[in-house]
């Protein structure tokens, strides 16, 4: 597939989903956006790049700490969610622009906080995105990575990015945690500080945000099913008790926040 059509994918998915993500109660849980802001420290002083911005949760929980944060989306529906949340909670220290991150329209060391969460799943070269990242961050700045990842079994993280596929056709790889650690080091932050949390909710609800192809549905209902005696996603997923309908299943996506500073 080409970038060109990648993106074509990922902005209407993201169109279709700007409201239902946004809003969802797992994605703006204010405890796993307060596990961000720890793992960057920010200060009076620092300047904030959110990359794939989405609704703008992640820029409007930080803008009380900082200076200045600037949000950047593909999506211009997701950038109108931005915009009215900001408006919502009358934070002025905040700024949005339409844009493919892969090549980030800003001098380099612009910022002095650089954060991407749930997105490196959505990139099909996510070093380059990690590089461009590194570029515009201020030496001494930190460089924040959240994203859902994948077990280290080879099996069951086909099995898993092949279900988001299904579940988000614009899904392109969620990294195992060794692999988004080596972004870090290849590009010569060392170990990141890493700390976790889980996504979870009942397959209901996720589909009900997702907009999968016609059919994909069912299919991705049985793959959860199948996942509850053989762990074929490697991931928690369980039937709530009295439950027989596959759709109220029950799962926790693991979620690894990375964090370093730039040398």
């Amino acid at each position: 597939m080409t970038d060109a059509a990648h993106q074509d994918l990922i902005r209407d998915q993201f169109t279709r989903q700007a409201t239902p993500f946004s809003t969802a109660a797992p994605i703006a849980n204010e405890a796993a956006l307060k596990l961000i802001i720890d793992a960057a420290r920010p200060g009076p002083d620092d300047r904030l790049l959110d990359l794939a911005c989405g609704g703008g949760i992640v820029v409007c929980a930080f803008a009380p700490y900082l200076r200045h944060a600037t949000g950047i989306d593909a999506t211009p529906a997701m950038l109108e969610r931005a915009r009215a949340l900001a408006a919502e909670k009358g934070i002025t220290n905040i700024s949005w622009q339409e844009g493919e991150v892969e090549h980030l329209p800003y001098p380099d060391s612009a910022f002095t906080i650089v954060v991407t969460r749930f997105a490196m799943h959505h990139f099909l070269d996510p070093a380059a995105v990690f590089r461009e990242m590194v570029r515009v961050c201020a030496p001494g700045g930190r460089i924040v990575v959240v994203d859902t990842y994948v077990s280290e079994d080879p099996a069951k993280a086909a099995a898993f990015n092949r279900l988001e596929r299904l579940r988000d056709p614009s899904h392109a790889r969620s990294l195992a945690l060794a692999e988004l650690k080596a972004l870090y080091r290849t590009a010569g932050l060392g170990e990141p500080r890493t700390s976790f949390y889980e996504l979870r909710d009942t397959v209901t609800n996720l589909l009900a945000r997702s907009f999968p192809n016609p059919g994909d549905d069912k299919k991705i209902i049985a793959m959860f099913e199948t996942a509850i005696t053989d762990d074929s996603l490697g991931i928690p997923v369980q039937r709530p008790a009295g439950s027989k309908g596959g759709d109220t299943l029950e799962y926790a996506y693991p979620v690894a926040i990375l964090a370093a500073r730039r040398r």
